[in-house]
């Protein structure tokens, strides 16, 4: 009998013993788990940030994913920020060496970018005069390769489907506000992001003109001293290309992109701020993004 009982206490406390190890180990591995998540938990510098703008998107191209948003999907007037997708359309009729003569009629829209009446362009002195002094005139010039201006605008927005710009639409070629409550041309944070990944990859050359603070071009009658439309280019680092927009509908728009590090470049796109507030919107995010990618 004693031996009976011996065995039975031997076996019990053999069961014990193997529970006791198994709670041990699972205690271990939930607080190991805890220890990790903590260790590896890092703010979101983000979340601080008090932007101006209605809308927003931060974009990492290299690895296809959104590093920040607020209202992404939001349909906004687009301002100038349309006169990148109206030099996409001439950038793909346009010939080499092609010649762009400035007629009345381009000199309709609103706001004087200086050119004259008769003079020649170059079509890629033209584009890029276009894009880094939003010259509406310019846009309107670029348009004429296509004697339709009806079937201008319907390439604009066959190419932002087929691009994926899901929610944009546009009206005109240079962005300006067709009536008070009207705007030009409509468009998400994320479309514009999308656009500018898309122009980068696709037509690196239609943005090139716009990293740089000012430039000298030379037409068949004139010389012109083109200043960037965004006063704050020389503040952004290893910046790649910029592209800025303003009416009274849309207030502050602007997209830039930049190399947050070796061939990581970063999109940031900025719709809805103020005139002023869309620089440091801009500022901000860029601030924000190289801090998020030195702590990831």
């Amino acid at each position: 009998m004693r031996t009976k009982y011996f065995i039975h206490v031997l076996l019990c406390l053999f069961v014990a013993s193997i529970l006791i190890f198994i709670l041990l180990i699972i205690g271990q591995k939930s607080l190991n788990q805890k220890e990790g998540s903590v260790a590896i938990e890092t703010p979101n510098v983000f979340e601080e940030l008090n932007l101006e703008a209605k809308s927003a998107v931060v974009w990492d191209v290299i690895n296809n994913r959104e590093l920040f948003s607020k209202n992404g999907d939001l349909p906004l007037p687009l301002a100038s920020l349309t006169k990148v997708m109206t030099a996409i359309i001439a950038e793909g009729k346009l010939e080499d060496g092609q010649k762009i003569q400035i007629t009345e009629e381009d000199l309709l829209p609103e706001g004087d970018s200086k050119l004259v009446v008769g003079d020649t362009w170059g079509a890629g002195d033209l584009r890029d005069f276009t894009l880094l002094t939003s010259s509406n005139d310019g846009a309107f010039a670029l348009a004429s390769v296509i004697k339709s201006e009806p079937q201008f605008i319907k390439e604009m927005n066959d190419t932002a489907e087929i691009i994926g710009l899901s929610n944009s639409k546009f009206f005109n070629e240079h962005g300006l506000d067709r009536e008070l409550d009207k705007g030009g041309a409509y468009g998400s944070a994320r479309d514009m992001a999308t656009l500018f990944e898309y122009t980068l990859r696709n037509y690196p050359e239609i943005l090139e003109a716009t990293r740089y603070k000012n430039l000298e071009f030379e037409s068949s009658d004139k010389k012109y001293s083109a200043e960037n439309t965004n006063t704050f280019i020389d503040r952004i680092p290893n910046i790649i290309a910029s592209k800025t927009g303003f009416t009274d509908l849309a207030g502050g728009n602007l997209v830039v992109a930049f190399d947050a590090g070796l061939n990581r470049p970063i999109i940031i796109s900025v719709l809805g701020s103020t005139e002023e507030g869309r620089f440091t919107d801009v500022l901000e995010l860029v601030e924000a993004s190289l801090k998020y990618i030195h702590d990831n």
